[in-house]
Protein backbone atom coordinates (compact mmCIF):
# COMPACT_ATOMS: atom_id res chain seq x y z
CA UNK A 1 0.00 0.00 0.00
CA UNK A 2 1.24 3.52 -0.74
CA UNK A 3 0.60 4.62 2.84
CA UNK A 4 2.96 2.07 4.34
CA UNK A 5 6.02 3.70 5.90
CA UNK A 6 9.40 3.11 4.32
CA UNK A 7 11.38 0.54 6.33
CA UNK A 8 13.77 2.27 8.70
CA UNK A 9 12.13 5.66 8.16
CA UNK A 10 9.52 7.24 10.47
CA UNK A 11 6.02 7.53 9.05
CA UNK A 12 4.70 10.92 7.99
CA UNK A 13 2.40 10.94 10.98
CA UNK A 14 5.35 10.64 13.36
CA UNK A 15 7.57 13.17 11.57
CA UNK A 16 7.69 16.69 12.91
CA UNK A 17 9.91 19.67 13.64
CA UNK A 18 11.15 21.40 16.78
CA UNK A 19 9.11 24.55 17.12
CA UNK A 20 11.32 26.72 19.35
CA UNK A 21 14.63 26.87 17.42
CA UNK A 22 12.88 26.90 14.05
CA UNK A 23 10.77 29.85 15.22
CA UNK A 24 13.96 31.90 15.55
CA UNK A 25 15.06 30.77 12.09
CA UNK A 26 11.69 31.72 10.65
CA UNK A 27 11.91 35.13 12.31
CA UNK A 28 15.38 35.64 10.82
CA UNK A 29 14.00 34.70 7.40
CA UNK A 30 11.19 37.21 7.85
CA UNK A 31 13.69 39.93 8.80
CA UNK A 32 15.64 39.28 5.61
CA UNK A 33 12.47 39.35 3.52
CA UNK A 34 11.38 42.54 5.29
CA UNK A 35 14.74 44.14 4.42
CA UNK A 36 14.09 43.39 0.73
CA UNK A 37 10.60 44.88 0.90
CA UNK A 38 11.85 48.03 2.61
CA UNK A 39 14.64 48.43 0.06
CA UNK A 40 12.06 48.25 -2.73
CA UNK A 41 10.15 50.99 -0.90
CA UNK A 42 13.33 53.13 -0.68
CA UNK A 43 13.52 52.78 3.14
CA UNK A 44 17.17 51.82 3.15
CA UNK A 45 17.98 52.51 6.81
CA UNK A 46 15.12 50.29 7.96
CA UNK A 47 16.27 47.63 5.50
CA UNK A 48 19.81 47.71 6.90
CA UNK A 49 18.59 47.47 10.49
CA UNK A 50 16.39 44.50 9.53
CA UNK A 51 19.48 42.64 8.29
CA UNK A 52 21.19 43.20 11.64
CA UNK A 53 18.06 41.93 13.40
CA UNK A 54 18.26 38.82 11.22
CA UNK A 55 21.87 38.38 12.39
CA UNK A 56 20.81 38.42 16.04
CA UNK A 57 18.02 35.92 15.43
CA UNK A 58 20.31 33.70 13.37
CA UNK A 59 22.82 33.62 16.20
CA UNK A 60 20.14 32.55 18.65
CA UNK A 61 18.50 29.65 16.83
CA UNK A 62 21.51 27.34 17.00
CA UNK A 63 22.16 28.12 20.65
CA UNK A 64 18.52 27.55 21.54
CA UNK A 65 18.60 24.22 19.70
CA UNK A 66 21.68 23.10 21.61
CA UNK A 67 20.36 24.25 24.98
CA UNK A 68 17.04 22.47 24.45
CA UNK A 69 18.63 19.43 22.74
CA UNK A 70 16.44 20.01 19.68
CA UNK A 71 19.00 19.93 16.87
CA UNK A 72 17.76 18.32 13.68
CA UNK A 73 18.72 17.90 10.04
CA UNK A 74 15.63 19.89 9.10
CA UNK A 75 16.74 22.78 11.32
CA UNK A 76 20.20 22.82 9.75
CA UNK A 77 18.80 22.93 6.21
CA UNK A 78 16.19 25.54 7.14
CA UNK A 79 18.89 27.70 8.73
CA UNK A 80 20.99 27.60 5.55
CA UNK A 81 18.04 28.62 3.38
CA UNK A 82 17.20 31.43 5.77
CA UNK A 83 20.82 32.62 5.75
CA UNK A 84 20.82 32.68 1.96
CA UNK A 85 17.86 35.05 1.92
CA UNK A 86 18.89 37.24 4.86
CA UNK A 87 22.65 37.47 4.24
CA UNK A 88 22.94 36.72 0.53
CA UNK A 89 19.94 38.04 -1.37
CA UNK A 90 18.84 40.84 0.99
CA UNK A 91 22.17 42.76 1.26
CA UNK A 92 22.76 42.42 -2.47
CA UNK A 93 19.33 43.82 -3.32
CA UNK A 94 19.57 46.59 -0.71
CA UNK A 95 22.92 47.70 -2.16
CA UNK A 96 21.59 47.48 -5.71
CA UNK A 97 18.39 49.41 -5.01
CA UNK A 98 20.29 52.09 -3.10
CA UNK A 99 23.18 53.06 -5.41
CA UNK A 100 24.41 50.19 -7.55
CA UNK A 101 21.51 50.32 -9.98
CA UNK A 102 22.80 53.73 -11.10
CA UNK A 103 25.98 52.00 -12.31
CA UNK A 104 24.21 49.90 -14.92
CA UNK A 105 25.56 46.46 -15.75
CA UNK A 106 28.51 46.79 -13.36
CA UNK A 107 26.14 47.44 -10.46
CA UNK A 108 24.02 44.32 -10.81
CA UNK A 109 27.07 42.19 -11.59
CA UNK A 110 28.76 43.19 -8.34
CA UNK A 111 25.50 42.68 -6.42
CA UNK A 112 25.37 39.17 -7.85
CA UNK A 113 28.96 38.54 -6.71
CA UNK A 114 27.81 39.02 -3.12
CA UNK A 115 24.74 36.83 -3.66
CA UNK A 116 26.71 34.03 -5.32
CA UNK A 117 29.47 34.29 -2.70
CA UNK A 118 26.95 33.74 0.07
CA UNK A 119 25.50 30.67 -1.69
CA UNK A 120 28.95 29.16 -2.23
CA UNK A 121 30.03 29.99 1.33
CA UNK A 122 26.96 28.28 2.84
CA UNK A 123 27.31 25.23 0.61
CA UNK A 124 30.99 24.83 1.53
CA UNK A 125 30.24 25.32 5.22
CA UNK A 126 27.61 22.56 5.16
CA UNK A 127 29.98 20.10 3.48
CA UNK A 128 32.84 20.88 5.91
CA UNK A 129 30.88 20.38 9.16
CA UNK A 130 32.77 18.01 11.44
CA UNK A 131 35.95 17.99 9.35
CA UNK A 132 37.49 21.37 10.21
CA UNK A 133 38.87 23.14 13.26
CA UNK A 134 35.88 24.69 15.05
CA UNK A 135 38.02 27.59 16.22
CA UNK A 136 38.22 28.99 12.68
CA UNK A 137 35.89 29.74 9.78
CA UNK A 138 37.16 29.22 6.24
CA UNK A 139 36.06 32.36 4.44
CA UNK A 140 34.16 35.27 5.93
CA UNK A 141 30.88 34.08 7.50
CA UNK A 142 27.84 35.24 5.54
CA UNK A 143 26.33 37.26 8.45
CA UNK A 144 29.58 39.24 8.81
CA UNK A 145 29.71 39.80 5.04
CA UNK A 146 26.12 41.04 5.10
CA UNK A 147 27.03 43.39 7.97
CA UNK A 148 29.69 45.07 5.81
CA UNK A 149 27.12 46.04 3.20
CA UNK A 150 24.19 46.72 5.53
CA UNK A 151 26.43 48.57 7.98
CA UNK A 152 27.65 50.95 5.30
CA UNK A 153 24.06 51.66 4.25
CA UNK A 154 23.06 52.18 7.89
CA UNK A 155 25.79 54.65 8.87
CA UNK A 156 25.40 56.66 5.66
CA UNK A 157 21.72 57.22 6.38
CA UNK A 158 22.07 57.57 10.16
CA UNK A 159 24.77 60.27 9.87
CA UNK A 160 23.54 61.82 6.62
CA UNK A 161 26.53 60.79 4.52
CA UNK A 162 24.38 59.90 1.51
CA UNK A 163 25.57 62.91 -0.46
CA UNK A 164 29.28 62.14 -0.27
CA UNK A 165 31.02 62.12 -3.68
CA UNK A 166 32.13 58.70 -4.84
CA UNK A 167 29.91 56.90 -2.34
CA UNK A 168 28.60 54.50 -4.96
CA UNK A 169 32.15 53.36 -5.64
CA UNK A 170 32.72 52.77 -1.94
CA UNK A 171 29.55 50.66 -1.83
CA UNK A 172 30.68 48.82 -4.95
CA UNK A 173 33.99 48.00 -3.28
CA UNK A 174 32.39 46.82 -0.04
CA UNK A 175 29.89 44.65 -1.90
CA UNK A 176 32.56 43.03 -4.07
CA UNK A 177 34.93 42.60 -1.12
CA UNK A 178 32.27 40.91 1.01
CA UNK A 179 31.30 38.50 -1.77
CA UNK A 180 34.85 37.52 -2.65
CA UNK A 181 36.00 37.20 0.96
CA UNK A 182 33.24 34.68 1.69
CA UNK A 183 34.75 32.20 -0.78
CA UNK A 184 38.44 32.70 0.00
CA UNK A 185 40.46 30.25 2.07
CA UNK A 186 41.33 32.95 4.60
CA UNK A 187 40.71 31.87 8.20
CA UNK A 188 38.54 33.91 10.55
CA UNK A 189 38.21 33.36 14.29
CA UNK A 190 34.87 31.70 15.11
CA UNK A 191 34.58 32.96 18.74
CA UNK A 192 33.64 29.39 19.73
CA UNK A 193 36.47 29.31 22.27
CA UNK A 194 34.59 31.82 24.42
CA UNK A 195 32.83 29.98 27.26
CA UNK A 196 30.54 32.10 29.42
CA UNK A 197 30.77 29.64 32.32
CA UNK A 198 34.53 30.02 32.72
CA UNK A 199 36.09 32.40 35.21
CA UNK A 200 37.60 35.54 33.69
CA UNK A 201 39.59 38.43 35.16
CA UNK A 202 37.53 41.21 36.74
CA UNK A 203 38.81 43.67 34.13
CA UNK A 204 36.86 41.75 31.49
CA UNK A 205 33.62 42.85 33.15
CA UNK A 206 34.73 46.47 32.96
CA UNK A 207 35.64 46.02 29.29
CA UNK A 208 32.17 44.59 28.67
CA UNK A 209 30.57 47.61 30.33
CA UNK A 210 32.59 49.99 28.13
CA UNK A 211 31.66 47.99 25.01
CA UNK A 212 27.97 48.10 25.90
CA UNK A 213 28.09 51.85 26.54
CA UNK A 214 29.76 52.45 23.18
CA UNK A 215 27.23 50.23 21.45
CA UNK A 216 24.29 51.99 23.05
CA UNK A 217 25.67 55.44 22.25
CA UNK A 218 26.47 54.86 18.56
CA UNK A 219 25.02 51.50 17.40
CA UNK A 220 25.58 51.88 13.64
CA UNK A 221 29.13 53.17 13.94
CA UNK A 222 30.23 50.61 16.55
CA UNK A 223 28.69 47.63 14.76
CA UNK A 224 30.02 48.66 11.37
CA UNK A 225 33.48 49.31 12.80
CA UNK A 226 33.53 45.93 14.52
CA UNK A 227 32.64 43.99 11.37
CA UNK A 228 35.11 45.95 9.25
CA UNK A 229 37.87 45.07 11.74
CA UNK A 230 36.71 41.45 11.80
CA UNK A 231 36.73 41.23 7.99
CA UNK A 232 40.27 42.64 7.90
CA UNK A 233 41.50 40.44 10.76
CA UNK A 234 41.60 37.33 8.59
CA UNK A 235 43.84 38.99 6.03
CA UNK A 236 46.05 40.45 8.75
CA UNK A 237 46.54 37.02 10.34
CA UNK A 238 47.17 35.46 6.93
CA UNK A 239 49.82 38.08 6.18
CA UNK A 240 51.42 37.53 9.58
CA UNK A 241 51.60 33.77 9.02
CA UNK A 242 53.07 34.31 5.55
CA UNK A 243 55.73 36.72 6.83
CA UNK A 244 56.55 34.61 9.89
CA UNK A 245 59.94 32.93 9.49
CA UNK A 246 59.59 29.24 8.69
CA UNK A 247 61.56 26.80 10.87
CA UNK A 248 64.67 25.48 9.12
CA UNK A 249 64.66 21.72 8.72
CA UNK A 250 68.09 20.21 9.27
Amino acid sequence: MINDPVPGKPSLRRQGIYLLPNSFTLAALFAGFYAIVQAMNQNFQIAAVAIFVAMILDGMDGRVARLTHSQSAFGAEFDSLSDMVSFGVAPALVAYEWLLKDMGKLGWMVAFIHCAGAALRLARFNTMIGSTDKRWFTGLPSPAAAALVAGLVWICHAYDYTGLPGLKWVLLGFTAFSGITMVTNVKFWSFKEIHLRRRVPFVMLLALVVALLLLMSEPPLVLFGFFVCYALSGYVMAAWRWCKPKPVML
